[in-house]
């Protein structure tokens, strides 16, 4: 069974569609099997992360932002694709270095996570997108 979730993302930051997911999943009358999650773009990456303290989002975007800078930003002169903007290339080191698909074990018809984990789109362009996240539920 598959689908596509579609994020709207309006900049830089996580966006959380745990409750689209497990709603689908709830609905697709699969007890127990294996969720996959791709997302069908080289500037965005998928997380599980905490969904209790906004903190933890904002601590992760500056980390990045931090680790990871503006390709305007004198330490990133060495970059050469830089035509999309200053956001763009680091947008693509951001998304090799994180996840850009996920594995999720399903048991009684909804995704096992932790009490605070959350699925998340972690955009990192500056401007706003529409990200497709592709879904891939199997039965056991």
């Amino acid at each position: 069974m598959q689908t596509t979730f579609t994020i709207e993302t309006n900049g830089q930051g996580l966006y959380e569609f745990t409750r689209q997911v497990t709603a689908w999943v709830a609905g697709s009358g699969v007890g127990d099997g294996l969720l996959t999650l791709f997302i069908r773009h080289t500037s965005a990456s998928l997380l599980i992360q905490e969904n209790a303290d906004p903190d933890v989002q904002g601590d992760l975007r500056a980390y990045f932002a931090r680790l990871v800078p503006k390709a305007n930003d004198p330490a990133m002169a060495y970059l050469r694709h830089t035509t999309e903007g200053p956001d763009d290339m680091p947008a693509h080191i951001k998304a090799a270095m994180m996840p850009v698909s996920l594995s999720i074990p399903v048991r009684g018809g909804h995704p096992v996570l932790g009490t605070w984990q959350g699925i998340y789109v972690f955009e990192h362009r500056d401007a706003p997108h529409r990200r497709a996240v592709a879904a891939h539920l199997m039965a056991d």
